[in-house]
């Protein structure tokens, strides 16, 4: 395949959907190696809230983890539902992605996916700035270069400009996937889809152009 432009890849750290799909991108990433490369650009699922999930949406958001669990196989510690006074504020978790692309851009994806694990199936606390730290340790990124980074200015203003860019470009929910060439951006996938249907998708792009 030649070079055809980039795949960009819209993500929350803490959306269970990203989650379910992180075998999928990964598989993608792998396979198009750097034929396609995969840019991962940080959504902002709910970047800045202040009060703690309420029963309801304690119960809505369980909701979403049994579905994504069974139409993907993907793990969940629902333990995380027995929390109490929980902020689900994704912004430090967005910005801990966008601190490791910026030291590291070749873990990235790694990264990421190590985030989703460990606050879907392991219960850690990814808001929590020891945590991110620890997390970007175990993908190979200095510790003490990225407490310095991560509250940079320039890392807040790239985390902002990445949510920007998802609204700027029309992308409403997690995960995804977009096609970068010559011409208009081409949506592969917006939501959950199998390895099959994306390189699907990606095929006839190819086939139509």
């Amino acid at each position: 395949m030649a070079d055809t432009g980039q795949l960009l890849y819209f993500a929350d750290p803490m959306c269970s959907w990203c989650w379910g799909f992180a075998p999928v991108i990964n598989r993608i990433a792998a396979a198009l190696d750097d034929t396609l490369p995969v840019q991962v650009v940080l959504g902002g699922l709910a970047p800045g809230a202040t009060e703690p999930l309420s029963a309801p949406t304690k119960i809505e958001f369980r909701h979403y983890w049994e579905e994504v669990g069974r139409k993907t196989g993907q793990p969940f510690d629902f333990g995380f539902f027995e929390r109490d006074a929980f902020v689900y504020d994704t912004e430090p978790a967005c910005r801990a992605v966008a601190t490791v692309r910026r030291l590291n851009p070749g873990v990235t994806l790694r990264y990421l996916t190590r985030l989703h694990e460990a606050f879907h199936a392991e219960g850690a606390n990814v808001t929590d700035p020891w945590v991110l730290r620890a997390l970007a340790a175990e993908v190979g990124v200095d510790g003490d270069e990225f407490a310095t980074c991560v509250d940079q200015v320039e890392t807040h203003e790239v985390t902002r400009a990445d949510f920007a860019l998802s609204r700027e470009l029309g992308v409403r929910g997690f995960p995804t996937l977009l096609l970068i060439g010559a011409e208009q951006p081409c949506v592969v996938t917006q939501g959950y889809k199998t390895y099959d249907e994306v390189t699907a998708s990606l095929s006839d792009m190819f086939d139509d152009g």
